[in-house]
């Protein structure tokens, strides 16, 4: 049956009441600090670090300062939502970046350019109204879209980068996960992790270099010029702007409906808010441009992770890192294996793929689904692409039966 497109949102476009917000906030769970939300702290890795990583190197960024902060919005976002929350570099920007090797001064003007665009459409009721008109089918075309992605960088880059013996790798880490997915007592991440930090132990890590990169550092100020900024707002927050709002508002906002029920009633607004203030303040610090996202927070909660304690322990490892380890930030970070983080990604990648499964007993909405992802994943600008014709589609299909 084909309904009405207020009927396909459903449940995500009930909460725009203060009385909705008020019960959001007296849902929040207790955060929790056990070896389930440490195995969940590891369901974003395979995205995060090597777009750090990449951007740290391209850009000749301060790694203390890149790691350290990184960490503290991550702390901040799991005291604030209480939800395995994730935050993650920007997806669009890092791409640019790692590719064009940007100044670090455009970067961060970029972050601070796109903070200030997403708080004011936050604080317009804008992105409100951009959630309540695209579709439930749509907002799956992305994440499937998304997932796609994930599984090809996961599998075409990571798990084929040390050849057989990465093959080899992969593969016990794959049965781990396969065998381990969902228990309780030992969750997956746990003993895969500790897989890539043995092999990485006895295969790259030197361990002269890592002693000698040890130091307390803190994170240096910096203040991006009004060029930058503007250079930055061009450059880098234009082609990232579609993506954020069809996957770190719209696609996440979705999501914590699926998963967290009782926190259904979390808006669009209240994401836009945290996803600008956490621009507006990073650059300052050194820190890369972040967001929030649907495949993060599938991650974290695929490997255990259920409150926000997954994220703070999560931070609280980067920061640690940052503040002792900063000046070694690219030679630990590349001395864990990529098969490893390969498959973690994967199965990060496998968790937002299935939540297309909601929408394929109606035909049409499934369809629509599969257009949107086949957009978002092949095209350039395939997110804004595929969620402007997806939501075409349906809302011409609706007025043509009205």
């Amino acid at each position: 049956m084909w309904n009405p497109p207020g009927d396909q949102v459903g449940r995500t476009a009930t909460a725009e009441s203060t009385a909705a917000s008020s019960a959001v906030e007296s849902a929040k769970p207790r955060l929790r600090f056990d070896r389930n939300e440490l195995a969940g702290a590891f369901g974003d890795l395979g995205t995060d670090l090597p777009l750090l990583v990449g951007m740290t190197v391209a850009s000749g960024l301060h790694g203390a300062s890149v790691l350290t902060v990184f960490g503290i919005l991550q702390i901040a976002t799991g005291l604030w939502y209480r939800l395995p929350m994730p935050v993650q570099p920007l997806k669009a920007m890092a791409a640019i970046v790692i590719a064009q090797n940007v100044a670090p001064d455009v970067l961060l003007g970029g972050g601070l350019a796109i903070g200030a665009a997403m708080l004011l459409l936050a604080l317009t009721g804008t992105l409100d109204h951009v959630a309540r008109w695209i579709p439930k089918c749509v907002v799956r075309g992305i994440q499937l879209g998304l997932g796609l992605q994930l599984a090809s960088i996961a599998l075409g880059r990571f798990v084929v980068a040390d050849g057989a013996r990465g093959y080899f790798l992969a593969a016990i880490a794959f049965v781990l996960v396969v065998a381990l997915l969902g228990n309780r007592r030992l969750p997956a991440a746990l003993p895969v992790v500790a897989l890539g930090v043995a092999y990485a132990a006895v295969f790259h890590l030197d361990g002269s270099a890592l002693l000698a990169s040890f130091g307390f550092q803190l994170p240096r100020a910096h203040a991006p010029g009004w060029d930058a900024v503007v250079s930055g707002a061009l450059l880098l927050a234009l082609p990232q702007l579609p993506l954020s709002l069809a996957n770190s508002i719209v696609a996440t906002r979705q999501l914590v409906a699926d998963l967290f029920p009782s926190r259904h009633g979390l808006t669009a607004r209240q994401i836009g808010c945290t996803y600008a203030i956490m621009n507006l303040v990073a650059p300052w610090l050194g820190g890369v441009p972040v967001c929030h996202g649907s495949s993060g927070l599938a991650g974290h909660f695929a490997f255990g992770g259920r409150t926000g304690g997954s994220v703070i322990l999560y931070g609280s490892m980067f920061v640690v890192a940052g503040l002792f380890w900063g000046g070694g930030f690219e030679h630990l970070a590349r001395a864990f294996p990529l098969p490893v983080l390969g498959i973690l990604l994967l199965f990060e990648a496998l968790a937002l793929m299935t939540l297309a499964a909601d929408v394929a007993h109606a035909p049409r909405e499934f369809k629509v689904a599969l257009l949107v992802a086949v957009a978002a994943s092949a095209l350039p600008y395939g997110y804004v692409i595929g969620m402007a014709a997806g939501t075409l589609l349906v809302h011409v299909r609706w007025l043509q039966r009205k």
